[in-house]
């Protein structure tokens, strides 16, 4: 039933994933249910107040501007005043923004708001400790699909204010072959050709990548061509060079595989374009702020 669904799909650019506004308010619906029942027995209705988002531990701050939508989205009348933009280095006992409107507007917002922009500013604090680790040498970060199921929009936005780049956002917006298409399609030059094929059927034009598993495959497809991007994956650190001289700038190319702080900038000396590590989504530790009552 799902792969009928899916084959029945019929998507325009902006059915492609989830807006912001969209997941906010699914969010939002998740969590306040049929009512904040604490908050509408403990807190007045009329009562206002502040709030502010205090920083407990060091790093770099992201969803700024989605707390903004938060809150808007869940009262209007919410008042926020930015102290710290979105990307921004922050230690802690930083404030990064006040807030003010109805109290329970404010606490029904409270945790959405920590949620995301906890996960965010982990994500953009590891991003730029890829970042950093690179300095001085020209390969790009980049982040891949491993992201949280509905989360992805944000996640990557996260990457991207911790100076990192987005690589595809979905299955739509680029070609990625990979081994299983290899292997499945019988070979990297039928993968190639049914590509071509497919784009020129479909009228439209999309870049692609390949994987290569070995120095043979990286043969293979400099023979084969029609690729813009070479995805060298798991490759030891010699063979990495190795093809990367080969190929000598006729595709791009990205490593991808086993990268971490401590070898990322070993990897991009052998001469890579881009290096895409999934841990920049999928193994990071949120970082701790707080939102606190201004009395």
């Amino acid at each position: 039933m799902i792969a009928s669904c899916c084959n029945n799909f019929n998507l325009n650019p902006t059915d492609k994933a989830m807006t912001q506004h969209e997941l906010i308010l699914a969010a939002i619906r998740e969590d306040l249910g049929d009512g904040d029942h604490t908050s509408l027995a403990t807190i007045p209705a009329d009562c206002r107040g502040k709030m502010k988002l205090l920083v407990k531990q060091a790093g770099v701050i992201a969803g700024v501007e989605v707390a903004v939508e938060v809150f808007r989205l869940v009262d209007a009348s919410i008042r926020t005043e930015i102290l710290i933009a979105d990307g921004s280095a922050v230690m802690p006992g930083d404030v990064v923004f006040l807030v003010e409107g109805p109290v329970i507007r404010l606490l029904q917002a409270e945790r959405l708001v920590l949620n995301y922009m906890q996960r965010m500013s982990g994500i953009a604090t590891h991003t730029r400790q890829f970042v950093d680790a690179l300095d001085g040498l020209p390969a790009r970060v980049l982040d891949t699909r491993k992201t949280t199921p509905n989360m992805r929009l944000l996640e990557k936005e996260a990457v991207r204010l911790g100076g990192g780049a987005n690589h595809r956002h979905g299955l739509y917006d680029m070609i990625l072959i990979k081994d299983n298409h290899v292997d499945f399609a019988g070979g990297i030059a039928a993968a190639v050709a049914r590509v071509h094929e497919y784009l020129r059927r479909k009228g439209i034009n999309l870049k692609i990548e390949i994987e290569a598993r070995n120095m043979q495959e990286v043969e293979e497809i400099m023979a084969c061509g029609g690729v813009h991007r070479i995805m060298l994956d798991n490759f030891s650190l010699p063979a990495l060079k190795e093809a990367v001289d080969r190929i000598a700038g006729r595709f791009e190319t990205e490593a991808s595989g086993g990268i971490s702080l401590s070898n990322v900038r070993d990897v991009a000396r052998c001469g890579v374009d881009f290096i895409s590590v999934g841990a920049l989504t999928h193994q990071i530790h949120s970082l701790d702020l707080s939102l606190k009552a201004i009395t």
